[in-house]
């Protein structure tokens, strides 16, 4: 078997653990949206997510301070918006008119849903003590949404470096896990 050395700054794309989101957060009557990668499943009841917002995006204050959110979950049609999301910050504009989003009042948080996006997570921030090491936000589920309509969503997953892979075929197999 052939093995060659793998750049450790690229693990990331090997290990990937979701779907690429859109976070909505809201301070002082201003909404924003920022787009996330890093994020990961930590427990089921109740659902939590931990996910890594950088010091220096424009959402972490946001976040910190109001400690809400909405995880929103597009599909791959939407990929050029998620990029240029990503690609922008909200300091100086209003992502939501920049890029044609429609915000929808959220039933438990301040920050507003994303109408185009399939699923939508109210979050409210469950635990911050990693915040100051690694920007890691422990977020709790409080209400989840879904577009019924959407049948099979095609979800998007940063590889780095500006690949993307779609979400593809789906197999079932047997599993004692409900």
């Amino acid at each position: 078997m052939t093995r060659k050395p793998h750049p450790l700054a690229k693990v990331y794309g090997l290990i990937e653990p979701g779907p690429v989101v859109l976070v909505t957060t809201a301070r002082a009557g201003r909404s924003n949206v920022m787009t996330l990668s890093w994020h990961t499943m930590l427990e089921f009841e109740p659902a939590r997510v931990g996910c890594v917002v950088s010091d220096r995006n424009y959402s972490f204050e946001t976040l910190k301070m109001t400690k809400e959110c909405v995880i929103n979950i597009p599909t791959v049609e939407m990929a050029a918006t998620v990029v240029d999301c990503g690609n922008t910050t909200g300091a100086s504009i209003d992502k939501f008119q920049k890029f044609g989003l429609t915000a929808l009042p959220a039933s438990e948080v301040g920050p507003p849903l994303i109408k185009e996006c399939f699923a939508n997570l109210e979050c409210r921030v469950a635990d911050m003590t990693m915040v100051p090491k690694y920007c890691l936000f422990v977020l709790e589920v409080v209400k989840a949404w879904i577009d019924p309509t959407v049948m099979d969503p095609r979800t998007l997953h940063h590889l780095g470096n500006g690949e993307f892979m779609v979400a593809g075929e789906r197999i079932k197999l047997n599993s004692k896990m409900k």
